[in-house]
């Protein structure tokens, strides 16, 4: 499985009345690791054909993030699309390595020129599942 990684830091408007990084905001950095994932290992006609929508979110919030905390967002694909659908797994981890999240998403494919859900070809699902 090919991962993909990047950085986030908490900033004032992602802190809740707790102090720490806000569930919701968990939930936009998925999406954007998944996006970002995505962009940086599709081809081009790929990203200009298909889009992937949400249908399932599984978040288990195992630390808090603080304001300024930087943490580090790694996504991969263990297996094999299922139709129009894939399982994305996401783990977002302190400067000290454990885990704040671990999140199963599932997405679809839908296909831009329709706005129908499309069942992912092979070529679409090679890169992520490379080694």
């Amino acid at each position: 499985m090919a991962s993909f990684s990047n950085t986030v830091t908490a900033r004032p408007e992602h802190i809740d009345e707790l102090g720490h990084v806000n569930n919701a905001v968990w939930v936009q950095w998925i999406q954007e690791l998944a996006v970002a994932h995505w962009n940086a290992v599709s081809a081009p006609e790929h990203v200009d054909a298909y889009v992937w929508v949400v249908t399932r979110h599984e978040i288990d919030y195992l630390r808090p993030a603080f304001e300024g905390e930087t943490v580090t967002g790694t996504t991969w694909i263990e297996e094999g699309p299922t139709g129009a659908r894939f399982n994305r797994y996401a783990e977002f981890a302190g400067e000290d390595g454990k885990a704040k999240i671990r999140a199963r998403t599932t997405w679809a494919m839908i296909d831009r020129a329709t706005g129908r859900p499309l069942r992912v070809p092979k070529e679409v699902a090679a890169p992520f599942l490379e080694s």
